[in-house]
């Protein structure tokens, strides 16, 4: 186990899911969405590192909204703008609580994990990257952690580096010390990997890049719907997550960075409501956080994902993880039981998250996703926004089943009845 599992994760959960921390059944009928049939047979959703379900509190927070104080945000003296600002910022503060108590004014709101790391590297890349500066990416990235910095590295002449990965799924490390050197300046690393289900050691890596001056930004898209998150004790200077993958709605982003390099960095979205004062021979902007929120936000859809944080809190991270520990233990066990199915990353769940890849030798992972949707199950399949990873694996794509808290073991035996149903059906 890394010293970052070890730092976060209790040992691994050996006892039936129904039986770690959450009423299950409470729980999936929070989720309306789940009631429904697809093609005669029950929604078995499992594709929730692609975006969660929403729980009843988020989809009345949002009807609460528009039914009560659907107003413009930090300009209007009126009631409406008034309680529609409070409602907002207390989000802001929610968030800032979430994710280890870092400052309210260190979370900025953007559409999503995407548009957090090209805030960054838009406004931090430009001022701090230089012809020949190098930036360090791990080769497991989803797209949104590897584009932004393989275009800025192109207009600036800088230097993308490839952290690798080992057959396992695990960053090879090996090698860190080199690849983090005085001409390092930036260090970007998925939290938790979207294909392999990969939980990094964001901690330890931080200290080796700042040893060498370097800043690291962590992509917490999958791992912040699933873990316990503490931006302070893992040491990272900017972290992206997104609402929709935790429970809260699509369109909301939150960019978390350091007080300092934010106050440093220059805006990104010009417009209103970032200025402080507009003139003709000059304009200055405002504080933080609205300097990097111009215009007018998703300010419905911000006010709902705190209904997403609360109902996540209520139900504890703690066993938000012990509940996903235990059902993807279930869920590899039962999935090796598939002659010929090949699951990528670790089989130690404790160093995962509940996001499976596999592939089947005889059938392409369009076909399996297409026969599973037929009985109802929802997965995934293609590259996941993750090329250079399959590049790597030597595919073109792969299946991917992932579980969340509305998810039990039932969920995961209608999976492997269909996957045994659909090789009889292949005739393999």
């Amino acid at each position: 186990m890394t010293d970052m599992a070890s730092q976060t994760h209790n040992d691994p959960v050996t006892a039936p899911p129904r039986a770690v921390g959450l009423d299950i059944e409470r729980v999936k009928a929070d989720f309306p969405i789940l009631t429904q049939q697809i093609n005669g047979h029950r929604l078995v959703y499992l594709d929730s590192a692609a975006t969660s379900q929403k729980p009843r509190e988020v989809i009345n927070a949002i009807l609460e909204y528009y039914r009560k104080m659907n107003s413009n945000i930090h300009r209007g003296l009126h009631t409406l703008a008034e309680r529609a600002t409070e409602a907002y910022e207390a989000t802001r503060v929610h968030t800032a609580r979430f994710v280890g108590g870092v400052q309210p004014e260190e979370i900025i709101f953007t559409r999503g994990t995407t548009e957090s790391i090209n805030l960054v590297a838009y406004t931090w890349g430009e001022q701090n990257i230089s012809k020949g500066d190098e930036i360090l990416v791990s080769e497991m990235e989803h797209h949104a952690n590897f584009v932004p910095w393989f275009e800025l590295a192109r207009r600036k002449g800088a230097i993308i580096r490839k952290l690798p990965i080992t057959l396992c799924g695990h960053l090879d490390l090996s090698e860190i010390d080199t690849l983090i050197n005085e001409k390092t300046k930036l260090v970007a690393v998925s939290h938790m990997s979207n294909v392999f289900g990969t939980i990094n050691p964001i901690r330890d890596i931080a200290a080796k890049a700042h040893e060498k001056g370097a800043l690291i930004l962590a992509d917490g898209a999958q791992a912040s719907p699933h873990l316990p998150i503490d931006l302070r004790a893992l040491g990272v200077d900017f972290y992206a997550f997104s609402s929709h993958k935790m429970l809260g709605p699509t369109g909301v982003g939150v960019l978390y960075g350091r007080k300092e390099l934010l106050e440093a960095m220059p805006p990104f979205n010009f417009g209103g409501e970032m200025i402080n004062q507009v003139g003709f021979d000059k304009v200055t902007f405002a504080d933080l956080p609205n300097k990097f929120e111009g215009g007018t936000p998703n300010i419905a859809d911000v006010i709902a994902f705190e209904a997403a944080l609360s109902y996540l809190e209520g139900l504890g991270m703690e066993n938000v993880h012990a509940h996903e520990t235990a059902i993807t233990k279930y869920a590899l066990e039962r999935l090796s039981e598939i002659q010929g199915l090949e699951i990528q990353g670790p089989q130690d769940t404790a160093e995962r998250g509940s996001a499976i890849s596999f592939t089947d030798p005889d059938i392409h992972p369009h076909d399996i996703s297409t026969f599973l949707d037929y009985k109802g199950i929802a997965i995934r399949a293609g590259h996941h926004c993750a090329q250079p990873l399959m590049k790597f694996l030597g595919k073109v794509a792969t299946a991917r089943a992932s579980f969340y808290i509305y998810n039990d073991t039932a969920d995961v035996d209608a999976l492997v009845d269909a996957l045994r149903e659909m090789r009889r059906y292949f005739g393999v």
